[in-house]
């Protein structure tokens, strides 16, 4: 008697899921590596689904291997007088075990992704004197893991004038301390904008002024704080 194994459909349906749970951080790095990175942001919609796919790719793993490993029931008729037929590569334990890893190496991507990302460079040598040194809070829409954090990071750290800077997607903006005899803030959030995330709002820290940016009329009249035109 043959052996039940598990169905294209399970193996199916745990791998779209597992993909799909890392889609939002994927899609980042393929962006850079594909030099679109318009493309970085299209899946930040995944993100709160994401631990209910990680759930719907371990239950259906789980069955699956259960399938793959429960005991033959043999019958008391079968006389085996037909030679018992030899399961494909699909259907074996060693594919199954690829498919496993695979589903694993996904649902947890955002883990590593920081290897695949170029080691950005450090803060510029010549830091600039301490009464011309500015930094500004950007607030950031789109980011949904670490992955993304490195992907505004990579691209920050091509700006010649930005001294340091720390971002974070659970506090959603980047906090930027530059040189502004250098560069400024709109510059800071073209960059940022490359990645494909928007930059919701920017403003310096510290009481400094804004300076020269452009404003619609939800920003503050002080000039402390600068949003970005819809």
């Amino acid at each position: 008697m043959n052996k039940a194994r598990p169905s294209g459909a399970f193996i199916g349906t745990s791998l779209i899921s597992a993909i799909a749970a890392s889609l939002c951080c994927i899609t980042p790095v393929i962006a850079m590596l594909a030099g679109s990175s318009s493309l970085a942001a299209n899946f930040s919609w995944l993100e709160p689904a994401r631990p209910y796919l990680i759930g719907l790719s371990i239950i259906v793993l789980a069955f699956a291997w259960f399938q793959q490993l429960k005991p033959v029931k043999t019958s008391p008729v079968d006389c085996n007088c037909e030679p018992t037929k030899k399961a494909s590569f699909l259907q074996s334990k060693g594919f199954l075990g690829i498919i496993t890893l695979f589903a694993i190496l996904m649902m947890t991507f955002p883990l590593y992704a920081k290897v695949f990302y170029p080691d950005p460079k450090g803060p510029e040598k010549a830091i600039a004197a301490v009464d011309n040194k500015q930094q500004a809070k950007f607030t950031i829409q789109g980011m949904t893991c670490k992955s993304c954090e490195d992907h505004v990071n990579n691209e920050l750290s091509k700006v010649p004038g930005i001294l340091t800077y720390t971002t974070s997607y659970a506090a959603k903006n980047s906090l930027v301390t530059f040189d502004p005899s250098k560069v400024d803030l709109k510059v800071i959030s073209e960059a940022i904008g490359k990645t494909g995330y928007k930059v919701r709002n920017y403003e310096l820290i510290d009481g400094t002024s804004a300076g020269s940016c452009e404003k619609d009329s939800s920003c503050s009249e002080d000039g402390k704080a600068c949003c970005e035109k819809n």
